[in-house]
């Protein structure tokens, strides 16, 4: 039996985050200090996922993202992607990274057998990306995009954006001049409440539609048919030149026929990205749960799946763990 939630959604995508630990301080995802970390001994082992990946897919999932905090910071991280390309069954194995330890591992990631690469890149401006991330390092990550974008068999390499409070026209060209000069698709995603500091206010996100509107104003766009459980709506440019998309959750969510699941680096499974709830599946493993009763408590975790996000409704509140501690 596929995997089904209680709204009639089938679920085939995992994310699945390996640390909640990061290189970079990005404001929309972490405070600039005092950063509770999870143990180490709390966190999944390689074996583990392993473990949990192939059950999972065992269950219908067939896409699986690896992301973070920052995922390249994890000791021996191509090693892991080896042991989830050899799981009979992952149709797509992909990986987000900030860039910054990409150039370093990008021939070991090919090597092990990624699919696709997302590099979040907040700013094409050294100053802006240094108040951002807060940490001076755009030159490295773009090395470590070129790098990656060097092996034709990744592909697409996507870029991901959060336009911040100041993000402005300016800001937006960048990125439209490096989709259409570098052949990269940059994704426009809209800031969540999802902030270390906890301080996301529904006025500051600046929407798809307005970043839209700044691209219209000199690149005229033609949209492309949405995906089924697509979080982007996709655009090319009119000329041919490139393509552009945005990932609007706010503004536009896509709850509908959301496919998703996500894995914490603690082991902890989350239907939601604002699940207030999480079900434990380490305990169970660690204390001897076999793949059949593991099945049991995932498909009763996915049956109670969220309707839908409800950001910014009456009565909503922010889970308690950062994006950083879920995962992207």
């Amino acid at each position: 039996m596929p995997l089904e939630d209680a709204h009639g959604r089938l679920v085939s995508d995992l994310r699945v985050s390996v640390t909640d630990r990061c290189n970079f301080r990005c404001r929309y995802c972490m405070p600039a200090e005092g950063m509770p970390w999870i143990p180490r001994e709390e966190i999944l082992s390689f074996e583990e996922i392993e473990r949990l990946v192939r059950m999972l897919v065992g269950l219908g999932v067939r896409d699986v993202r690896l992301t973070g905090g920052e995922p390249l910071v994890r000791r021996e991280f191509p090693a892991l992607v080896g042991r989830l390309r050899a799981i009979d069954g992952i149709e797509d194995l992909s990986l987000t990274t900030n860039g910054y330890l990409l150039g370093a591992q990008a021939a070991d990631l090919v090597a092990a057998g990624i699919d696709r690469v997302n590099v979040s890149i907040d700013s094409l401006a050294r100053g802006r990306f240094f108040e951002i991330t807060r940490r001076d390092a755009l030159d490295r990550v773009m090395a470590g995009l070129d790098a990656i974008a060097s092996f034709p068999q990744v592909s697409p390499v996507k870029v991901n954006a959060v336009p911040m409070p100041g993000f402005g026209r300016d800001d937006v060209l960048r990125f439209c001049a490096l989709a259409r000069e570098r052949g990269f698709q940059v994704r426009f995603i809209e800031f969540m409440p999802l902030d270390g500091d906890r301080s996301w206010r529904s006025e500051e996100v600046l929407t798809g539609a307005e970043v839209r509107t700044m691209i219209e104003e000199v690149h005229p766009l033609a949209e492309r048919p949405r995906e089924p459980h697509s979080t982007a709506r996709v655009f090319d440019f009119a000329d041919g030149r490139g393509e552009i998309g945005f990932v609007n959750p706010v503004s536009e969510p896509f709850c509908a026929d959301c496919n998703r699941l996500r894995l914490t680096a603690d082991g902890k499974l989350r239907t939601c990205l604002f699940s207030l709830h999480e079900t434990d599946l380490r305990d169970p493993l660690r204390a001897g749960a076999d793949d059949a009763e593991l099945g049991r408590i995932v498909r009763d975790a996915v049956w109670r799946k969220e309707l839908k996000h409800r950001i910014d409704e009456p009565g909503f509140r922010p889970p308690a763990r950062t994006m950083s501690a879920i995962g992207g």
